[in-house]
């Protein structure tokens, strides 16, 4: 490697190096979604302790990503699930174009992240099952 070239790698590492210091000094004021108080804890309960904000800010900025990210594969796998509807129903629910995010949606949306869900079947004995003891009628 010539002196040159090893001078603008030099540069390079020198502007990374700024603009990483200049995101971490905005992230001091930068409110996240997720509160500190709530990663701290996930954080701590894994073993990880950091008293730098910026630090902590930070994990929340990704734990954001990630969720908004899964909530738009989900949508996505929702969407296409409703576009297979038989035509029929179709004709139905134009009226209503409201979506109906399903648990399997998100299980699949997750899976592509390399999260595997699994929800337990439920299971009711009689139609009141679950409900309010008072507001049966047995």
């Amino acid at each position: 490697m010539n002196q040159s070239q090893s001078q603008q790698t030099s540069e390079g590492r020198h502007e990374d190096d700024a603009v990483l210091a200049d995101f971490l000094a905005s992230l001091m004021d930068y409110t996240p979604t997720i509160p500190d108080e709530l990663v701290e804890h996930y954080l701590g309960k894994s073993g990880f302790q950091c008293p730098d904000v910026r630090l902590i800010r930070l994990v929340a900025v990704a734990t954001q990503k990630f969720i908004a990210d899964v909530a738009t594969d989900a949508l996505q796998h929702c969407k296409a699930r409703q576009s297979t509807i038989v035509k029929d129903k179709r004709d139905k629910q134009q009226k209503d174009k409201r979506l109906t995010l399903t648990m399997d949606d998100l299980s699949k949306s997750l899976r592509e992240y390399g999260v595997n869900v699994k929800h337990q079947d439920y299971f009711a004995d009689s139609p009141s099952a679950g409900l309010d003891p008072a507001s049966r009628e047995e």
